[in-house]
């Protein structure tokens, strides 16, 4: 029998959301993947991927109306106070626009006889676990730069913002994110 995570939201107690949890074979298979994809994403210029990491943030607040629902039955927060699109966007916009700068080489000498420099390389499959509070705000403060460094990544949400996770992937991927480089996983 495959293990249901549920989100329960605090307005009433009802089981807001559920999704079944991967099983370890067809999460080994999706990892696999996302590390197969990494490749050639890293070989894309740094400007292509900060260019489709900010259309997926932008894709991303274009659901908006459907975020602060959401966020509301699954964490209790009022409607009013919105999705969180506002901090999300400035938080990646800003690791967007140091990218150049922060993933540069680090020249050390530069002399007639050599040349020494420290290079910046992606590290590979980047895993995120994202908690409840400010769920896309948080995840985002490690999505956007990991994607933006030529990482592939793994996002595992807390239960209690179950979908919070499948939203940031859909978004990425409808901006043109390649499929299978930034994943959701749901896990125990």
């Amino acid at each position: 029998m495959t293990k249901m995570l549920q989100c329960i939201s605090p307005i009433d107690g009802s089981v807001f959301a559920e999704r079944p949890v991967i099983e370890p074979a067809a999460a080994r298979e999706i990892l696999a993947a996302a590390r197969d994809a990494q490749r050639a994403w890293a070989a894309r210029p740094l400007a292509d991927r900060v260019a489709l990491v900010r259309a997926g943030v932008a894709r991303l607040g274009e659901m908006q109306d459907e975020m602060a629902p959401e966020l509301a039955h699954m964490m209790g927060r009022p409607v009013r106070y919105g999705g969180e699109f506002g901090g999300t966007n400035e938080r990646a916009s800003y690791m967007a626009d140091i990218a150049e700068t922060a993933l540069v080489p680090i020249v050390v000498e530069n002399s007639d006889k050599f040349e020494r420099r420290i290079m910046r390389e992606p590290h590979g499959l980047i895993f995120v676990i994202a908690p409840w509070n400010y769920p896309y705000m948080t995840a985002i403060n490690t999505v956007a730069p990991a994607l933006i460094a030529g990482n592939a990544v793994a996002l595992k949400h807390a239960t209690q913002t179950l979908l919070v996770g499948e939203r940031m992937v859909r978004a990425f991927e409808e901006a043109g994110l390649p499929k299978g480089l930034f994943v959701n996983l749901f896990l125990d």
